[in-house]
């Protein structure tokens, strides 16, 4: 495995220089944030990011994300034109060096939470999803916004996309997507550059949204749109883990093994009746076996990405919520440890 770390760039309170000195880690997961979604990114801005980036002692090798323009998920006439612009991302970026792109399907929002600040139990906090909280949220009022989220959106253009997208069914949906891959995927495979799809987080319906990357029966169906070692996945332990219905163990093994993996989200979450809270990353805290995942991707050979996904804020740290430093070093230095187990005992 390859270890990586999110960065959200120059703004980021978690400076590269900081994230150099945790152990074993190699490669920064970044983007160009500057510029509106659906537009090709200038090769001075990737080149920036990869100088910093290589400045600072890590790769530059993984991308999250070069977002999908609402026009391509839906299937408008102008969603020609956004592809145009995404295959030209690709190959900017595979001039770059960048081995995987990280993207994802999801309408409209990317990961959704109803609290950002939820105490734990240990005084920390973390990111939650209760559905008596979601109940009374409206995203249309601006009352909830998240990192990762399209800021660019007001609040009559949150109306229009949401009542275009009263018309796309999940099929509409599946159809957008395999338009989608088999216009981009010629083009991953002439960049070398892996194309790896995010899971809808959390897997079910919000705000009467369409969701399809739900699922091991979605996943393969996803895979098969388009049979090729570059339409591959971000598989998010914690996405798919919040669903009682994903045997993630299972899942891991089945992926890794047919070498669809690109990139992997690595973090524990606590299941709970409709919801979830994310929890540290060690097995006991949540309801996932992190060991038994790891010990699939050793098996399998894996030398894909691996990033510590959401951390809880610990140690007073302020920033931005799930993206702190502290835990997800601890989360990285936990993965490091059972893999470097794992090592010794296949020697």
């Amino acid at each position: 495995m390859k270890m990586s770390f999110r960065w959200y760039g120059e703004d980021d309170p978690v400076t590269l220089e900081k994230i150099r000195q945790i152990p074993n880690m190699e490669a920064v997961v970044t983007a160009v944030y500057d510029v509106p979604v659906g537009e090709v990114w200038s090769e001075t801005s990737i080149q920036h990011l990869k100088t910093l980036t290589e400045d600072a002692g890590l790769s530059f090798d993984v991308i999250e994300s070069v977002p999908v323009h609402e026009d391509i998920k839906l299937g408008k006439p102008s969603r020609k034109r956004y592809i145009e612009n995404y295959k030209e991302n690709i190959r900017r970026l595979g001039k770059a060096g960048i081995k995987v792109i990280c993207y994802n399907f999801m309408p409209v929002f990317d990961w959704t939470r109803t609290q950002l600040d939820r105490e734990l139990p240990d005084g920390s906090t973390a990111l939650v999803y209760y559905p008596e909280q979601i109940e009374k949220m409206d995203p249309m009022t601006g009352e909830l916004s998240l990192p990762g989220w399209d800021a660019s959106y007001t609040k009559e253009t949150l109306r229009v996309v949401f009542e275009e997208y009263k018309k796309i069914t999940e099929e509409d949906l599946w159809a957008n997507l395999e338009y989608f891959l088999k216009e981009i995927i010629p083009v991953a495979e002439e960049a070398n550059v892996k194309m790896a799809i995010h899971q809808d987080d959390p897997p079910w319906n919000i705000f009467g949204l369409p969701r399809i990357i739900t699922c091991e029966k979605n996943l393969d169906r996803m895979l098969k749109l388009v049979d090729s070692p570059y339409n591959g996945l971000t598989f998010c332990t914690g996405s798919l883990g919040v669903s009682p219905e994903n045997d993630i163990v299972h899942m891991v093994d089945k992926y890794s093994a047919m070498g669809r993996i690109h990139f992997l989200h690595l973090r524990n979450v606590k299941i709970l009746d409709g919801g979830f809270e994310e929890t540290a990353h060690m097995s006991r805290y949540g309801s996932l076996d992190m060991v038994e995942i790891l010990k699939n991707l050793y098996k399998n050979g894996f030398d894909g990405y691996i990033r510590p996904d959401h951390g809880r804020m610990i140690w007073g740290e302020a920033g931005r919520p799930g993206y702190g430093l502290y835990d997800r070093a601890l989360g990285a230095a936990y993965i490091n440890g059972i893999w470097e187990t794992l090592q010794k005992e296949r020697r």
